[in-house]
């Protein structure tokens, strides 16, 4: 048993040495990065970690934020009435077919002159 305790208390200090040398290291390379002028290291920032609960709670706080920001904004005065947003604007079927017989009068005017041309 003492073995394996010795075994393992070598192990861990190997690691903590290495550790150690690590850090050192990572000292130094962070010293020429900045002498060099690239930054920071990217392992020596820290992240954080959310859980799926907090993020939906953010989540649906920004979506608070932004639905009370859309309620506060100034309405839109259209001609005499104030509107809150434009409203979507729809074209009737008879004013599409309209539209679409003075497109068909056009074209075919371009093409009868285009026929006398040639």
């Amino acid at each position: 048993m003492s073995n394996l305790q010795n075994a393992l208390h070598e192990l861990r200090e190997k690691r903590r040495r290495a550790q150690i040398e690590i850090e050192r290291l990572d000292q130094i390379i962070s010293g020429i990065e900045s002498l060099n002028g690239t930054g920071v290291h990217e392992s020596s920032r820290s992240t954080r970690i959310i859980s799926a609960a907090s993020r939906r709670k953010m989540a649906l706080a920004q979506k608070a934020r932004w639905a009370s920001i859309r309620k506060q904004s100034q309405p839109i005065l259209v001609g005499k009435t104030t509107v809150s947003a434009p409203a979507k604007r729809t074209m009737s079927a008879s004013a599409r077919r309209k539209i679409a017989a003075a497109q068909k009068a056009r074209w075919a005017k371009v093409k009868a002159q285009e026929k006398k041309a040639a």
